[in-house]
């Protein structure tokens, strides 16, 4: 049986996109008009129109009128204290949210994560997630997570495509506590590249360990690349 083959609107949608991620077109960047499209990739002018307009309206890019067509700015905003989802957050925006899984299994546990866990005794293992959350089809955060299998035994069949690791383990093991670390850093290379980031570009990593019927549920490590994420509070004195 023969691949069905790409629709023409959709390989210039990713055309336009392969740029965005690339760096080549940045927030507020203007993109090819639908004729440059059209000149450049040999393609029908309803074609290009096509391409255009559903990324439009997937919030990828703006359109100005008499001015032309821009890439959207897609930072996110986010308050250092609150725990929130971030597949609630991205659609609040009006935007879609892709999860691409890359690993989930159990682990055995380093040093430096047992004691982030502050979990002793004979206890070894813990199951670990890889997940890269997109927005629009641009990568926003790369989470890390260990989670501890007294408290959430059956994360390993949790289908993080379709739930993400919060949604999964407020169900299973609701929040009691939870602390923050948040710095800037320099990213390995490996989290570079997931995140497409520009070379010598910072990335903003939230470190955070919840706990759950007073037992450590589980330790996070958010990286976010540091020109598409932000965070911001008001706060009563």
């Amino acid at each position: 049986m023969s691949a069905v083959a790409t629709p023409l609107y959709e390989k210039v949608k990713n055309h336009v996109v392969s740029r965005i991620r690339s760096g080549e077109w940045g927030p507020g960047a203007r993109v090819l008009s639908e004729h440059e499209l059209v000149r450049e990739l040999k393609v029908s002018r309803m074609t290009a129109n096509r391409a255009i307009r559903e990324l439009v309206q997937a919030g990828v890019l703006s359109r100005v009128a008499g001015l032309g067509t821009f890439v959207a700015d897609l930072r996110a905003a986010g308050h250092p204290l609150q725990i929130r989802n971030i597949a609630a957050d991205i659609r609040d925006r009006g935007h879609v949210h892709r999860a691409e899984v890359l690993s989930l299994a159990r682990v055995e546990m380093a040093p430096g994560i047992r004691a982030r866990l502050r979990i002793g005794g004979r206890a070894r293992l813990a199951f670990r997630s890889i997940v890269v959350h997109f927005e629009n089809d641009v990568p926003l955060q790369v989470e890390d997570r260990y989670v501890n299998p007294v408290v959430a035994p059956d994360y390993l069949s949790a289908d993080l495509t379709r739930t993400t690791a919060h949604e999964y383990l407020m169900r299973v093991a609701p929040l009691e506590r939870v602390q923050h670390v948040v710095r800037a850093v320099a990213p390995e290379a490996r989290v570079g590249r997931l995140l497409n980031l520009a070379p010598g570009e910072p990335v903003l990593l939230i470190e955070r360990t919840t706990w759950s019927r007073s037992l450590p549920a589980s330790f996070a490590s958010l990286h976010h690349a540091g020109s598409r994420f932000e965070l911001c509070g008001v706060f009563d004195i």
